[in-house]
């Protein structure tokens, strides 16, 4: 079981320190409905993480192979196609960057601040169905299965991915509602650092996850 939580260490990083959950977080905290909406965001976001990587799970274990040896090759195929995907999509961030001045942000983001409960819930799920979500979830289940693990093991480890996954949005989220005065100036902060180099953390944070998968897919080669 370590060695398959090994493997999904890098992923369940990467998706923490993923720019757009993180700015949503702290948009929604800093709103006047911090209170009512900051956490149902919270259990949205953790929901979808577990639900996205258990069904990439589920269907990496169905995928049949000819042979017990052929499977491993069929992982590592698939991890390297995930891997350049996702560095197919640095390359697209970097390309979009180049067009876009410095602290422009997505246009849903000023809606952020206005959300409900059940809205902000379901914010917290949909943005686990974003592109670079969805191939860091498929990077995962296709390493659970390479590793065999047991039903026990498997779930066991996604609960671990799901919660170091979740990490950042939650301790903002704590953290704030625990000290919310000592917490706003540090949200103003970030929200500004993140404004400034959303795109670049991003790349950056892209090539690197996409380079390390296509890399553990070709020692299952």
């Amino acid at each position: 079981m370590w060695e398959a939580l090994g493997h999904v260490l890098l992923i369940s990083v990467a998706l923490a320190l993923s720019t757009v959950p993180i700015m949503a977080t702290i948009l929604i905290l800093l709103s006047e409905n911090k209170r009512r909406s900051s956490v149902p965001y919270l259990i949205g976001w953790v929901l979808g993480i577990a639900a996205i990587v258990t069904g990439f799970t589920v269907v990496a274990a169905a995928i049949p192979t000819s042979s017990p040896m052929a499977q491993p090759m069929a992982t590592g195929i698939g991890e390297i196609v995930i891997g350049l995907a996702l560095v197919t999509l640095a390359v697209i961030v970097w390309r979009r960057s180049r067009g876009r001045s410095a602290g422009d942000e997505p246009k849903w983001f000023s809606a952020v601040d206005s959300l409900g409960p059940w809205s902000s819930c379901g914010l917290g799920f949909v943005l686990n169905l974003r592109p670079k979500s969805i191939l860091l979830s498929a990077a995962a289940g296709l390493s659970l299965r390479a590793d065999g693990l047991t039903v026990g093991g498997t779930a066991t480890v996604i609960a671990i991915y799901t919660a170091l996954a979740a990490s950042t949005v939650g301790l903002l989220v704590i953290a704030t509602l625990i000290s919310p005065v000592k917490a706003e100036a540090r949200l103003v902060r970030t929200r500004a650092t993140l404004s400034q180099n959303r795109q670049y953390i991003s790349m950056v944070m892209l090539l690197m996850i996409g380079v390390a998968i296509v890399g553990n897919g070709l020692t299952h080669l």
